[in-house]
This record gives C-alpha cells, structure tokens and sequence, in this order.
C-alpha cells in the first residue's frame, strides 16, 4: 500500500493545509492501492508564492549552473527508474515490460534530449546592434495527464529547469506514483528549494487555481480537448501563456504496395500498445479500397496475437486506467456496431477468462466511413478503425478530415512518395516508417492544440523574447 500524503513545496516536504485524501485504484484488480493527499487552493497558494520567490535568483543562474542539475537529474533518475516503471505499472496498468521498458525509457530520453538542447540553445543571439535576448518567462504550471505519466513530466518539467523557470507540477489523480518518486528524484539531484514544486489532487481545483492565479506565467496542460478549452478560459483573464497538447484521431497511412499486409499488422500491434491510451496512435487505418480484404485478414491476425492479462505476467495488453474508462471505451465499441462498421476483432466486454480489472479486448473494425463516431471522436482504449481509400489523393483528403491534428503515420517501400504523402498531412508530427526522435517538436494543429514540447524547440515555449537595442 502507497501512502504519498505530503506535497513537495519550497524544498521540503510537507502537510497538506486541509487534511483530505483519495483512494488510487489499481485497475488490474479494482482494489485500492493507496493513497494521495487531496492539494487545495491553500496549497497552490503555498506553492506559487514558493516558485515565485525561487524565480528571482533561479532565472538568473547561468548555463553551465543548470547544466550540472540537469546531469545530477540524469545520474538519480538512472538510480531510481525501475522503481518508478513498476510504480507506472501498478498506477495506470501499463505490462511491466512496457511500464519498465519504454514508459521509463521516455522519461530518460527527454532528460537527455533536454541535456543536448542545454548545451547549444540559443539564449543570446547578436543581429546587428540588437541583441535578442531569450529569457525565462517566469512561473509555470505543468499540469499531466495519466497515459504517459513520465513522458509528460519529464517533457515539461526538464524544459523548463533548463530554461531558467521555476514551476508547480501537477501529477494526474488517477496516476499520481510515478511523479512522486521523480520528485524524489529532483530533490536528491539538489534542485535548489522553491525551483519544482508538486501538488497531488483534482484538476478542478488544483488546475483551475494554477491556471487563474496571477502570479503563473505560463500553463502548460496535456489531456483532452474539453479540459484544455476550460484551462485556457481559466487562464484568459491574466493573459498567460497557454500551451496545450490535447486530442487526436491519427490517420495511418499504408501504401499501396507489396509491404501492405506487413505495415497493416503492425500498426494494428502498436495500435493496442498501452491499451490504446495513446493521444498520438493512429487509430484511423486507411488502406487500398481495392485491397481491403487483405488488410482485414492482416489486422485481424494481428489483433488476435495481443496477448491481455495481468500487467505483471508476459502480457502485451493490460487493463486501460480506470472504470470510467472502460466505461467509455466499451461505449464507443458498442457506437461502432450501432453504426453499422464491421467488426473483424474484439468487441464488447472484458477478455475470456477474465472476471475482475478493468481490462478490453484489441478490437479492430472495418470498412468504416470516415463520418463515423468512431472514426472522428478519440476513444482513447484498443479500438482501431479501418477506412478505405481510392488513390492518394483520397487518402490525404480522409486524413485531413477531421478537427484534430495531433500526429500521422505514412507506410511504404517507396521512400519518396511517403515523405511526400506525409508533407500533405495536416498535423503536427507524422512519422514515416516507423521514424522517431527525441529531438523532433511534438505537438498539434487544430483542436489537437498549440505549442510544441521535445527538444530544443520544447524549449521556445518557456522563454520570452527580449530585444536589447543597441547593445552592440
């Protein structure tokens, strides 16, 4: 049983201002887990007044300062990292060869991207006798969803330490272990008291202070469309920053060629990775009309090889975060049955042989229409789609319709037509055959958000720009 009943505030660790706590759920076995103390806007309050205090000597460390709590950051996380997988197993029930595995991996890949872009990020540049300045833009609130648990704390909260800020970190309540132990990660690293900040409890009243209280500077917030829209009217009244990376309904492109029944499979494979809690997974498939047939016996095989069960057996799939969520994930299944879609794997339900947990099986359907709920709504859990299209060109135009723009993905042997099908896409990050980089900007366009995280452009998000006259 994890008890976490003290928030992280100006160095120390302390009491809650009002005692409340919440039971986190373990959703392999609907039983409770433990416990986390429930922040108020008391201890925003405690904590912003923390962060702000920190900001007037922090924002003016220099580089090689930063640096070296950024290395000792890399040098504790490594000490801790398994630890902090089975905690991402055991919260949101991530297989502990995932929670172990790319889960925490993410989280080091980001501190050693974030590493990189310290060292040759430009904070001064000379243009003529100006000199542009690039400087912290003050206080954040770094507010993370549960899916991805580490990604998104350590996308936010390293950009931010190296770009001279100081924040107010606020974990997810479903999830809420992982960021614990990384707290703990930061104050062994030495981050200087009042610099990190962390406020366990619910989003309407620890993200609805954070994001009105104006001594914040910037929100950054990762979670769903309708949370982001209330985070950015909450935030509008004192014109701050609002960065948002928020829904998707990616469209995966196959091409057609002699590798379909190959690409099919796996991205019906990386479709169910972390149950398909995933905002940038390509649950919209879009594939040759005319080879259609042969997609379904390739996506169905592929489904079917999705082992699911107990998160720490050998498992590739186990249970999606919470009730509520199979709730939902079981409505939208039965949406696309009601709609008339095909379904080719899965459906309702738990698993067979699967009594207790909150547990879905890989569900693929086919021969959808892209006016569909199921192909324009994200619902987050296994659930891929399979869209037919006629040529190229109507496969970019059914990609492109849709009110998100997260992320793409564009499959094929012939190199040059995929970048070029993928520069079409209208979203913010596509990858092309399996491409990835730490380094490469993450983020939307449209109602999948603003802003970019990752790498050295992650970083623009936490400077101002300042032009310096005549300096030269």
């Amino acid at each position: 049983m994890r008890d976490y009943l003290k928030f992280y505030i100006d160095g120390k660790w302390v009491d809650p201002v009002e005692h409340k706590t919440s039971n986190v759920i373990n959703p392999a076995t609907e039983e409770v887990s433990g416990h986390i103390s429930m922040a108020s806007v008391a201890d925003v309050e405690k904590a912003v007044v923390a962060a702000r205090k920190a900001f007037a000597s922090w924002s003016q460390t220099t580089r090689e300062q930063r640096l070296e709590i950024v290395l000792a950051i890399q040098a504790e996380y490594a000490k801790r990292q398994i630890e902090i997988g089975e905690a991402i197993t055991e919260e949101m029930g991530a297989p502990n060869a995932l929670g172990c595995g790319f889960h925490i991996g993410l989280g080091g890949g980001h501190i050693a991207a974030a590493i990189d872009s310290l060292k040759a990020f430009k904070f001064e540049e000379l243009r003529g006798s100006t000199m542009i300045n690039r400087v912290p833009i003050g206080v954040c609130a770094l507010i993370t969803p549960w899916n991805w648990p580490m990604n998104q704390v350590a996308v936010k909260v390293l950009p931010a330490l190296a770009t001279g800020c100081t924040m107010v970190l606020k974990p997810p309540q479903l999830a809420p272990y992982s960021a614990q132990i990384f707290a703990e990660v930061l104050h062994a690293a030495g981050v200087p008291a009042g610099v990190f900040n962390m406020l366990q409890g619910s989003g309407a009243v620890v993200g609805a202070a954070l994001s009105a209280h104006p001594e914040v500077d910037l929100v950054s917030i990762t979670g769903s469309e309708a949370v982001g829209v209330e985070i950015a009217k909450a935030a509008a009244p004192t014109v701050k920053r609002v960065c948002q990376e928020l829904g998707g309904k990616s469209a995966f492109i196959v091409l057609d060629d002699a590798d379909l029944a190959k690409n099919v499979a796996g991205a019906t494979g990386g479709m169910m990775i972390n149950s398909g809690q995933t905002c940038s997974a390509g649950s919209r498939l879009l594939v040759p009309k005319a080879r259609m047939a042969e997609a379904i016996e390739a996506a169905k095989k592929a489904a079917a090889d999705v082992t699911v069960g107990d998160p720490k057996g050998q498992f590739a799939m186990g249970p999606v975060v919470s009730k509520n969520q199979y709730n939902e994930v079981q409505r939208y299944i039965e949406i696309g049955v009601q709609e008339g879609a095909e379904l080719i794997a899965g459906g309702p339900g738990r698993p067979e042989g699967i009594t207790k947990g909150f547990y879905c099986k890989p569900t693929v359907f086919a021969k959808v229409s892209n006016k569909m709920k199921i192909a324009r709504e994200e619902v987050f859990g296994p659930v891929l789609v399979i869209i037919g299209y006629d040529d190229i060109d109507h496969a970019i135009e059914i990609a492109n319709d849709s009110d998100f723009g997260l992320a793409g993905y564009v499959n094929g042997v012939d190199k040059a037509q995929c970048n070029a099908v993928a520069k079409r896409m209208r979203t913010g990050w596509v990858s092309i055959n399996g491409g990835f980089d730490f380094q490469a900007p993450f983020g939307g366009m449209k109602k999948s958000g603003n802003g970019r995280e990752w790498g050295e452009l992650g970083f623009h998000e936490y400077v101002e720009i300042q032009a310096l006259l005549g300096y030269a």
